[in-house]
């Protein structure tokens, strides 16, 4: 936990409400996601019970299991999510925008727009990602046939439950996660896992604090849990008796569930609502772009017949996608800081950060050094902020992220200031003259950082057939003992 993070919990548990963590949001809401809650049965693996689901607050569709054991009831309902997820996702690939490539000598298109879930917890991540991988590869022919739909629905469950591993992707989402990238509560982390107790700490209900709600919101019979797991009184007193038959009664079973269910659908778009009036951080829009290519290519994927997802990746692959989402975190955590000074602070607080007032600037520096003049403007930052920086680091701007101020000097006027003088390349123009604004002036307020949205070029990984046997490759022609 972050020194700031501490700082906002402490303050939540002495005001008895939530402290906010941030400025902006850093996710997309979709106007029309589809919101899925699901239940699985106690004591059995991914097996699914019921599930509430829809893309409207005030019509939720109830899928339930009589019996999660029977294999039969199990596909059945995996055909029932089908029909309303799959027609939801194809509903996107409709209208595509050209995007231009190789420096405009190229194009591309994308769909305009992507489908988006929610669910309540990462139980509910970690459920669509193990019933996908339980349907995508069922036969639709033999004995055991499926129709076909339900592979299709494995397919779509396992590339959303992958993108919600891409830190800073929008496609699959949870509401915990999402509301607690955001707000700081005067409870513990654990706590913060159940979604009613979260939300009573952001919003409590009038006259009652945030420790008051999330104490009432500990009573399952008034907050059932949000899934997948389900309560275990309701389990034993409630959900047994009416599966012990071998004949379940369908209509009061489906009316218990709805009871359990509702609550949480609630809860839901209120935390969808209350996402949404926080605005959003200016690269969000860029990264759900990244998104909108994720979903085109994926969609592209199927209608050239490509293969399901392999059940395991293998070495390179794996290596591969380690490489990638190792990347996408430090691009988020570089997008947030730069969208949010609530987020920026807490380099500021390390020094990997400092705010500081220009107090010279020559912005018609030329370096005449090497084989051709280039320009290269000095500016004198003064900051009474720590400075941890050394001469020869490189910094940047969030105002002005494409151009590098490379540390000429750091000097301690005093024991409040500090002098650092800045040598600027790039984000000028490529003129000898910088263009208009693109210099910071005397008197300007700039925050510096050793953070950076460069590109981070991709590792260079062998083929499969180029890696030992150990790892996936050929078999080796020599003998072991």
């Amino acid at each position: 936990m972050s020194t700031l993070t501490a700082l906002a919990r402490a303050q939540a548990y002495a005001q008895g409400r939530a402290q906010r963590t941030a400025t902006v949001r850093h996710l997309h809401v979709h106007p029309r996601p589809l919101v899925i809650i699901p239940l699985a049965m106690a004591g059995e693996a991914n097996a699914p019970l019921a599930a509430m689901l829809g893309s409207a607050e005030h019509d939720p569709r109830l899928l339930v299991v009589a019996q999660p054991r029977n294999r039969d009831h199990r596909f059945a309902f995996a055909a029932e999510l089908a029909d309303v997820l799959v027609p939801y996702v194809d509903g996107f690939a409709q209208a595509a925008e050209p995007v231009a490539v190789d420096r405009g000598r190229d194009v591309r298109y994308r769909f305009t727009d992507a489908p988006q879930l929610w669910v309540p917890n990462t139980g509910g991540v970690d459920f669509l990602r193990l019933f996908g991988r339980s349907t995508r590869f069922r036969s639709t022919e033999g004995e055991y046939a499926v129709p076909p739909s339900v592979p299709l629905l494995g397919r779509w469950l396992t590339f959303f439950a992958n993108s919600a591993e891409l830190p800073g992707s929008s496609l699959l989402l949870n509401a915990v996660q999402a509301l607690g990238l955001h707000w700081a509560t005067g409870q513990s982390s654990a706590e913060d896992a159940q979604l009613a107790a979260l939300l009573g700490w952001i919003s409590p209900p009038p006259g009652r604090t945030g420790a008051e709600a999330a104490r009432a919101a500990e009573d399952p019979a008034v907050s059932p849990p949000a899934g997948p797991a389900t309560d275990p009184a309701f389990d034993n007193h409630v959900l047994a008796p009416l599966m012990s038959t071998a004949s379940p009664d369908v209509a009061a079973l489906t009316e218990v569930l709805r009871a359990q269910l509702l609550p949480t659908w609630e809860l839901m778009w209120r935390a969808l609502r209350l996402l949404r009036e926080l605005p959003p951080g200016s690269r969000v829009a860029g990264r759900w772009d990244g998104d909108r290519d994720t979903y085109s290519g994926f969609v592209q994927h199927l209608a050239d017949g490509g293969p399901p997802q392999p059940r395991r990746d293998g070495a390179v692959a794996a290596a591969a996608r380690l490489h990638r989402l190792e990347n996408a975190a430090t691009r988020y955590a570089v997008q947030r800081a730069f969208d949010d000074p609530l987020v920026m602070a807490e380099y500021r607080l390390t020094g990997a950060a400092f705010a500081g007032e220009v107090t010279l600037a020559k912005a018609d520096r030329i370096d005449d050094s090497g084989k051709r003049p280039v320009l290269r403007p000095r500016i004198m930052v003064v900051t009474s902020e720590p400075v941890r920086v050394e001469k020869g680091a490189t910094l940047t701007s969030p105002v002005r992220p494409g151009q590098k101020a490379l540390v000429v000097s750091v000097t301690a006027v005093d024991e409040a200031r500090t002098e650092v003088l800045l040598e600027l390349s790039g984000g000028m123009g490529r003129k000898l003259v910088a263009e208009p604004g693109s210099v910071p002036g005397v008197g300007e307020r700039l925050l510096l950082t050793t953070l950076s949205e460069a590109y981070r070029p991709g590792g260079a990984f062998p083929d499969p057939d180029q890696t030992p046997w150990t790892h996936g490759g050929p078999p080796s022609s020599e003998p072991r003992d």
